[in-house]
């Protein structure tokens, strides 16, 4: 598709989804047209063996791997370590690879087995340490699959631990990073001039990731208290923001704590929700229209489905929704984000 045409049909897919609010849907927010193509940085591709093919990285269709060595949605350092993997690889007869994670410049090899020889993957790691990957990581993962990683089984093949992105922040070889780091970060700033933080403010930032948003609030004087699940973003996001609390767990484990941090606020208290595709816990849904009840809600959701259930349920218990706002975060593909600002009434 063209641009125009993409827009156009993420355009109108939102406002069938999100019909009850088409009124306060804006048009969606797009990067410039030389950031359409060679964006996508952090990926996670299959990795399959033939004698014929030999190695061949991509996506699996009905049982059929369809080979993207070439993808133009990929950044060409994405695409130079594909093809030094394909060329530098042993064979799959002595390396059960099942997928190739990269996050920024950070690369993953992940194996469904234990005791891989590293020494055969040496005119690989060769290889790959030319394409501008900065850390190399082998992962024996034997139960790899919809889980894509476990807790053990971490080796660092080559380069350094954790990489800084374009947008500064600190990240390892497990982080979610935004693929428009510039959009992203006008999101973000639509995000903070609903929300309006200060030194009068208390935020609550839920689902906070390596910590860009908690950097937002807290340079602005606001109070800030952050939920993360996953160790290595928690361990970043206390780097990325010097003295950010961050508590680990899902946001409804974490419940009772942010309800203690939230009840010794003294000041207006807000609240930044930036929850995976599933959306908002049923349990802290209630917490959000119930206990916490935060003055102004800034909801950034990666599934327009989820997020009108949720705005549904947020309207049912006293809260309107002022604004939705788009971004293309994937250009050449078929998904778009929201923002939805949301003020209790």
């Amino acid at each position: 598709m063209s641009a125009p045409a993409s827009l156009a049909q993420k355009q109108a897919y939102l406002a069938r989804v999100l019909e009850p609010w088409s009124e306060r849907l804006r048009a969606v927010a797009t990067p410039a047209p030389g950031e359409r193509l060679g964006y996508r940085d952090r990926v996670t591709l299959t990795a399959r063996w033939s004698e014929p093919s030999g190695w061949r990285f991509g996506l699996v269709r009905r049982d059929e791997l369809i080979a993207i060595h070439d993808c133009p949605v990929h950044t060409p350092r994405v695409r130079r370590l594909v093809h030094a993997l394909a060329g530098g690889l042993p064979s799959g007869r002595n390396l059960p690879l099942a997928y190739l994670h990269v996050a920024g410049a950070q690369a993953t090899l992940i194996v469904k087995a234990r005791g891989v020889a590293v020494d055969t993957l040496w005119p690989a790691i060769e290889a790959a340490a030319g394409t501008g990957i900065e850390g190399l990581w082998l992962h024996e993962h034997p139960s790899a699959g919809r889980r894509l990683f476990g807790r053990s089984g971490w080796s660092l093949l080559w380069g350094a631990e954790e990489s800084i992105g374009p947008d500064g922040l600190v990240h390892g070889p497990t982080a979610f990073l935004q693929a428009l780091p510039g959009l992203h970060a006008a999101a973000i700033g639509r995000a903070f001039d609903f929300l309006q933080p200060d030194s009068c403010t208390a935020v609550l930032d839920l689902y906070c990731g390596l910590g860009s948003t908690l950097r937002a609030w807290r340079r602005a004087g606001a109070v800030a208290l952050g939920v993360e699940l996953s160790g290595e973003a928690v361990r970043c996001a206390v780097r990325n923001e010097p003295g950010a609390a961050v508590l680990r767990g899902t946001c409804v484990q974490r419940l009772p704590q942010v309800l203690d941090w939230w009840n010794q606020q003294p000041s207006r208290l807000v609240a930044y929700v930036n929850p995976p595709r599933s959306g908002l816990e049923p349990e802290l849904l209630d917490a959000l229209s119930g206990p916490l009840r935060p003055e102004r809600i800034a909801y950034l959701s990666c599934s327009a489905g989820t997020l009108a259930r949720d705005l549904r349920m947020l309207e049912a218990d006293g809260y309107a929704v002022r604004a939705i706002l788009p971004f293309d975060f994937f250009p050449m593909t078929h998904h778009v984000e929201a923002l939805a600002l949301v003020e209790r009434v």
